[in-house]
């Protein structure tokens, strides 16, 4: 299991990012375009988090990410403005948005999301190995 804190600044997405890509390197007979997926996924939620969870009230995020044999799990924890991830509409993609798809990226290349109200909030994402 890893665990880091980092500041909910958008300074430190790119480090966030860099520790999910090394996680998705230790869950064994990956697929391809798990990682992608995993990383695009997660970045949304971490957009999310910083830009959309309250300003400066959010003052720091923490993440946890948990590689196995069959899957990744990540948590990540705030205490920010809630939004569950699972409720938002779906995009008209047809009308090609500007925003508002951060959610349906991260259901569409999850397999599993689970949220809790905090505080801290907590948002769980898993994704699993398909052969």
């Amino acid at each position: 299991m890893i665990r880091v804190t980092i500041p909910a600044k958008l300074e430190y997405r790119d480090l966030a990012i860099r520790l999910v890509v090394s996680a998705c390197k230790l869950v064994p007979r990956r697929r391809r375009g798990f990682s992608d997926q995993v990383v695009s996924a997660f970045s949304e939620a971490l957009n999310n988090i910083v830009l959309h969870g309250g300003g400066s009230e959010v003052k720091e995020i923490e993440i946890v990410l948990e590689p196995l044999d069959d899957r990744l799990v990540i948590q990540m924890m705030d205490h920010g403005k809630s939004f569950d991830p699972r409720t938002a509409p779906e995009p008209d993609l047809d009308a090609l948005p500007e925003g508002g798809l951060g959610a349906f990226i991260m259901r569409s290349f999850m397999d599993e999301i689970a949220y809790v109200v905090g505080p801290p909030n907590t948002l769980t994402m898993i994704k699993y190995l398909r052969d």
